[in-house]
């Protein structure tokens, strides 16, 4: 006999349970509401059960209801008003965050690939995508064969939790344990990741904490304390980490999306933002508790303090696997675009020195005076840190899409520079990040984009303007006019990448490069990442750096990169061992190293075999 499909749920104490009897369990906690009602869909013609109350503010009740049902809880406030929201812990909204929530049986979806263990970090490769841009989770889901062809290791789903209206770049979710209706069900996201673990890739999650979108949140009406008023963040007032029911409700989110959707790793951003910094130990360590033995579980930071005391040191210290670098991209994209307004400021002076320090020690900032931040100590020092404890890309979802037209790096940068950067990023032991469209060298904009209305939709419009009149070519108004409007149906279309066009040679050949290039880390790279070291880096003139690391099987990677429009001299550090020619951005540049001089726009790669005994 055929054993039975496994199933994964994940068993929280709070939201719609569906129980082995067929009922369904529900909680809330709401320690504003003097009373708590379920109300059901007028079809069903169901009476609204009233809950029970509990201690701490909790409400519950146990309902004869199953899956497909659609249910709010109506609440009476301390003001004597009445409200009907939706269930912040829903597992499905029916349609859009002004619907009914929706109870979901999670054992429905049988796995098809449940033995799947993960892959190790070092095997990495990202590819970072929105789910929307690319036609929902069964359109994502098409995709998955060419991107594990092309060498993708792993998928990045940008923020998927449920958002007002249809189309949202995917940070101002709402409801966090819900994936926004307009990109499938749970059981077509269960199918996504089910399909990639077939494939032999990881899917990871980036997951929002640090904050809730501006519209459909009413937490504030019935758990004021769920935030604080004594601290405030870009989007509003923070989030109480100090609080035991909101800490266990953004632990019980990560949870749910690892061990029921069966992600490989979350993604978390702005962390920064996050007050209580205590709080990240403890979600890492529930992480690891709850993991199966065996399976690869990764959490990745996006944390603008370089907090290096957080991150995995290869031994035992740190918690989180990596985090995203920054410090790497804005650096390069200095020296690819020669930008130097904004954030890119604090990386205008000696950037070639800046990289090398990206190179061999991973944060540029390790506790300098930063010029955007006020010139307050910014980082903590992160030499001992391995290389795949960092992130590197050219470009993702912020740097592109808070652009004010959101070019790319193909509309940006020399054609022969961003080639050699490339070769940089997929040969350097950092973990590389591609993101959508990339691979061939897309030259649609990625956008910002909501579908907000009213009221809220001017502020976003005139707010997003407004952020753009600190730059030069946006001081006069009429100027920033020209911004495209982020509810505009079409800023959201312009943002999709579509794909490859095969019949372009420009696309095609940039396809075929990377390629090549991923091959090369497959077969060279990642087989010698474990336990490999930095060993030290210089600059290269103004826009360049030769770096080298003690791989672990002893050999030295030696990556030599010149951005600059003329060549530059390189010194002499290629003698004793034999050194292979890994890959050259540009025909005849480590020829060129004989005379000891690098060619204008070109990445060299080599690796030293140890000498046998």
């Amino acid at each position: 006999m055929t054993a039975p499909a496994p199933r994964f749920a994940h068993d929280m104490p709070f939201g719609a349970t569906v129980l082995a009897d067929g009922n369904t369990r529900f909680r809330l906690w709401a320690p504003d509401a003097t009373a708590a009602w379920i109300d059901f869909d007028d079809v069903r013609g169901d009476e609204a059960i009233r809950m029970d109350p509990e201690p701490d503010g909790w409400y519950a009740a146990v309902a004869p209801v199953g899956a497909g049902t659609c249910y709010r809880y109506r609440l009476t406030n301390q003001d004597g008003v009445t409200l009907s929201v939706p269930d912040p812990a829903a597992r499905a909204q029916w349609q859009d965050i002004a619907g009914p929530s929706l109870v979901v049986d999670p054992q429905r979806y049988r796995w098809q690939h449940a033995d799947w263990q993960g892959r190790p970090w070092h095997e990495t490769v990202l590819y970072e995508l929105h789910v929307g841009a690319l036609g929902g989770f069964k359109g994502v889901r098409g995709r998955l064969p060419e991107l594990a062809r092309l060498g993708i290791t792993a998928i990045e789903l940008m923020p998927v939790a449920e958002f007002p209206g249809a189309r949202n770049w995917g940070y101002d979710g709402v409801l966090p344990f819900a994936p926004d209706a307009s990109y499938g069900t749970p059981d077509d996201l269960k199918a996504l990741i089910d399909t990639a673990h077939g494939l032999g890739m990881m899917v990871f999650l980036d997951v929002v904490y640090n904050h809730f979108g501006p519209d459909g949140n009413y937490l504030h009406h019935y758990a004021r304390s769920f935030f604080r008023d004594d601290v405030h963040t870009p989007w509003g007032a923070a989030i109480d980490f100090r609080k035991p029911q909101v800490r266990e409700f953004f632990i019980q989110n990560a949870l749910m999306w690892l061990m029921e959707y069966r992600f490989d790793g979350l993604r978390l951003d702005a962390v920064h933002a996050i007050t209580e910094r205590d709080w990240l130990g403890e979600l890492a360590a529930r992480v690891r508790l709850s993991a199966e033995p065996g399976r690869h579980v990764h959490l990745v930071l996006e944390n603008e303090h370089n907090a290096a005391s957080l991150l995995r040191d290869g031994d035992t210290h740190g918690d989180f696997d990596a985090q995203w670098n920054d410090d790497g991209h804005n650096v390069l994209h200095v020296l690819l675009t020669g930008e130097r307004e904004a954030y890119y400021a604090a990386y205008a002076e000696a950037p070639a020195q800046r990289l090398a320090r990206v190179l061999q020690d991973g944060f540029c900032y390790q506790g300098e005076p930063s010029p955007i931040h006020e010139n307050a100590p910014r980082g903590e020092p992160s030499a001992h840190l391995p290389p795949t404890a960092f992130v590197l890309f050219l470009q993702n979802h912020d740097q592109i899409g808070n652009r004010a037209f959101g070019e790319r790096l193909t509309q940006l940068a020399h054609p022969d520079a961003l080639y050699a950067a490339q070769v940089l990023l997929l040969l350097s032991p950092q973990i590389p990040m591609l993101f959508m469209g990339e691979e061939w060298g897309s030259t649609c904009p990625f956008q910002y984009f909501t579908s907000h209305h009213g009221m809220l939709a001017e502020a976003v419009r005139e707010g997003r303007r407004r952020e753009f009149a600190k730059f030069e070519a946006f001081a006069d108004p009429h100027q920033r006019e020209r911004i495209p409007d982020p509810n505009d149906e079409l800023t959201f279309l312009a943002s999709s990448p579509g794909e490859a066009n095969l019949a372009d040679p420009a696309q095609l050949n940039t396809l075929n490069r990377m390629h090549r290039l991923l091959a090369l880390r497959h077969a060279e790279i990642i087989p010698r990442l474990p336990r490999a070291r930095a060993l030290d880096a210089v600059a290269l003139g103004h826009a360049g750096a030769l770096a080298r690391w003690r791989m672990g099987d002893g050999s030295v990677l030696t990556l030599m990169v010149n951005l600059s429009d003329q060549a530059v001299a390189v010194p002499t550090v290629l003698a004793g061992s034999p050194a292979d020619l890994l890959h050259e951005s540009r025909e005849g540049a480590a020829a060129a190293l004989i005379a000891h001089r690098l060619p204008e726009r070109t990445c060299v790669a080599l690796l030293h075999t140890p000498s046998p005994a």
